[in-house]
């Protein structure tokens, strides 16, 4: 039966096959830390990676400019757009 999991509980529990562990272990003791640090720390890293790559758009030099050219002068709005903006609820 699945765990139901506890929102406020901070702990994250993990199988891991016995030479598996044994093997974190042993790095573990050379490297003079615990297994939460040894695990937790490279885990985070490669989590804000993931992210970073999802949330950036590398772009080309030539897109680049094409960007600030657009900042620096946007185009008029056309029809579709100052449609969509009328029909946008009214502030209070």
């Amino acid at each position: 039966m699945p765990r139901v999991p506890i929102e406020t509980n901070s702990r994250m529990s993990l199988r891991i096959a016995a030479d598996e562990k044994a093997l974190l272990m042993r790095a573990v003791s050379l490297r003079r830390t615990n297994l939460t640090e040894f695990v937790i720390r490279p885990a985070i890293e490669a989590a804000r990676a993931v992210i970073d790559q999802a949330e950036r758009m590398p772009l080309s030099e030539r897109d680049s400019l094409s960007v600030l050219a657009l900042l620096e002068h946007p185009p008029a709005p056309n029809a579709r757009l100052m449609a969509a903006a009328q029909a946008l609820p009214k502030p209070e």
